[in-house]
């Protein structure tokens, strides 16, 4: 934000500078985050108008929207400006892109590849603070039949039943799943745990002739592929 617009309200911009006007005669990408931000929050404070505000919560994330996903209804309201309308208002909007990319990758023909799940998961998954396990049902084309969480957990680490995945596949007469769970630490790479649990689902699997194609670990930015390792 240049300094003459620092401490003025945006109603005294100039008409083709303020974010809905600029928008309305330039279209929503001519937008910098923060002006996309200031639409949702509204209306500033005595002291400082909706851009400012929206940078500074921006800058709390450091100036990254796949943190500013992870932050909390408490982190919102925390920031001067912000109360608990307006910051359920962000949340919301940030959910809407979420759920926006699942459907997005659900359209896709049919799984081809570990980067097709990570496609469909890593928005549904990434800014998670705790750990959830899904599964993948897909059908003889690969093409997804529905997606499914099993559980949750804390921070650490999070715990299935077999026996239920292996039920809902059977319901859906999947022929084949794709399992996923998401690390909060940001490190990909598989525990112990997601070994072991790993051949544990794949053995359950053949038994009822359905084929375990991956368990993918999605982070924010790195994901791990179980497949693409050769840990299958």
């Amino acid at each position: 934000m240049s300094e003459e617009y620092k401490n003025l309200t945006i109603k005294d911009w100039a008409l083709e500078d303020r974010p809905r006007e600029k928008m309305i005669k330039k279209g929503i990408n001519s937008l910098s985050d923060a002006e996309l931000l200031a639409i949702l929050i509204k209306s500033g404070t005595k002291n400082e108008n909706a851009v400012a505000i929206a940078q500074r919560i921006l800058s709390s994330a450091n100036n990254n929207l796949n943190e500013l996903g992870k932050l909390t209804l408490k982190d919102f309201i925390a920031t001067k400006g912000i109360g608990e309308a307006k910051g359920i208002t962000i949340m919301a909007a940030l959910e809407l892109g979420r759920r926006r990319k699942q459907t997005e990758g659900l359209t896709r023909p049919r799984i081809q590849s570990s980067q097709d799940v990570i496609d469909i998961m890593q928005g549904q998954l990434a800014d998670l603070p705790h750990e959830e396990f899904w599964v993948l049902y897909l059908n003889r084309a690969n093409k997804v039949i529905d997606q499914t969480r099993i559980t949750q957990g804390g921070v650490t680490g999070t715990i299935f039943d077999i026996k239920l995945i292996m039920k809902s596949a059977l319901e859906k007469l999947a022929a084949s799943i794709i399992i996923c769970h998401n690390h909060p630490s940001g490190n990909p790479k598989p525990s112990e745990q997601d070994i072991r649990i790993t051949q544990k689902l794949k053995e359950a699997a053949q038994i009822f002739e359905i084929a375990l194609l991956d368990h993918i670990i999605i982070t924010d930015s790195e994901c791990y592929s179980f497949a693409d390792n050769g840990n299958l």
